[in-house]
């Protein structure tokens, strides 16, 4: 058997710095989603907290009103085009599951309420908006981009967060899982 022959130190650094690529492609697929909502189930779910807030109608908007019901909290904003772009799909997701037990609040982070007012006079949202911002963000936990939402479980804990423009059908097969429990 002949000696194994030293390998040449380039081919060794040009391994090691192609096995370091590697590796932080793959965890940033993993953290980005893949271009979809990177979202993490919590194992011990949470409590949500409680947030009370005023819709574009002025009436309340209080998150612990809602026990009992599938809660998805969207944070948003008028100036973020994925959240414009998902909005329809949200609507029609509140159309088909809200009589079933879900029930979609959205955050809007803009700066007035007269944006939101006016970007709902284009949409029709059929679900309570109100204004919030950074502070309302790190009672969720942190919001780290926009859209975010939190799935809360009828028992008022959070269940699921997704950051990022999510996949309507996926997200619709996480609430009716969270329906059925």
């Amino acid at each position: 058997m002949a000696p194994a022959r030293p390998r040449p130190r380039g081919v060794l650094v040009a391994a090691g710095a192609a096995a370091l690529l590697a590796i932080g492609v793959i965890a940033l697929v993993l953290v980005r989603g893949g271009g979809r909502a990177a979202h993490r189930v919590h194992t011990e779910r949470p409590p949500a907290p409680a947030i009370a807030l005023t819709g574009l109608d002025g009436a309340p908007i209080d998150l612990a009103a809602l026990r009992g019901k599938v809660v998805v909290v969207d944070f948003w904003a008028t100036w973020c085009e994925p959240c414009r772009d998902e909005i329809p799909q949200l609507i029609a997701l509140q159309r088909e599951l809200g009589p079933r037990g879900v029930q979609l609040v959205g955050i809007s982070m803009d700066d007035t309420i007269d944006d939101v007012r006016a970007f709902d006079r284009d949409v029709h949202l059929n679900y309570p908006v109100g204004l919030g911002d950074a502070a309302l963000g790190e009672r969720f936990g942190g919001v780290l981009g926009l859209p975010a939402k939190f799935l809360i479980d009828r028992d008022g804990r959070i269940a699921d967060r997704r950051v990022g423009p999510v996949d309507t059908a996926e997200l619709a097969r996480a609430l009716r899982a969270l329906l059925a429990e």
